[in-house]
């Protein structure tokens, strides 16, 4: 079976590498792609990295918004999705999403607790999850919080149709298996 995730950027990151370093064909998606009702690509998922809604690493969060609909009908039709954190305080930085999350940005290591669910705690299973990096909390969400600190909540897990959205503020690269589990149990799905 062939695996495609799509990862939504601005310009090509380490990041692309690394999900094709896994296995993984990896296609950049810029967001004139993403907001181009033209565009259509096939992917089993899509990457939203850190940093999407802050304008000084990126202009990726009005492509989000212009795009939402589309997204949804994404994990709808069975792909997944895989946001990492906004990384500016902004209450409206996720509300592209089918649901809500609110994100307070506070960068420093934490400990992580993901013991409910086996998809979430692999994403840092290269990691010392006693002090792993991560750029904020989400105070308030919709779905299954799967990853908290004693801060907060640092993953949320979504099931919306037949994909899966999960929504974290881990900073750092998920880990290998996670990817080509997260990547595989999506379906191919046009977007």
């Amino acid at each position: 079976m062939s695996c495609r995730a799509g990862f939504v950027w601005d310009t090509p990151q380490h990041f692309n590498r690394y999900i094709e370093d896994c296995g993984i064909a990896c296609e950049l998606v810029t967001p004139y792609m993403l907001a181009a009702p033209f565009f259509r690509g096939t992917f089993n998922c899509l990457i939203v990295p850190t940093g999407f809604a802050n304008p000084a690493y990126s202009r990726l969060l009005p492509a989000l918004r212009a795009s939402s609909d589309r997204i949804e009908r994404f994990v709808e039709n069975g792909g997944n999705l895989l946001i990492f954190g906004a990384a500016i305080d902004r209450a409206d930085a996720y509300d592209w999403l089918p649901f809500p999350v609110t994100y307070h940005h506070d960068c420093h290591p934490r400990s992580l607790d993901c013991a409910t669910s086996p998809m979430t705690s692999s994403l840092v299973e290269d990691y010392d999850p006693a002090r792993i990096e991560c750029d904020g909390i989400f105070p308030t969400y919709e779905g299954d919080a799967t990853g908290n600190s004693s801060e907060g909540v640092i993953l949320v897990e979504k099931r919306i149709g037949k994909g899966t959205i999960i929504v974290t503020s881990i900073h750092e690269f998920p880990s290998r298996g996670f990817l080509k589990n997260f990547c595989t149990a999506g379906t191919q799905t046009l977007f």
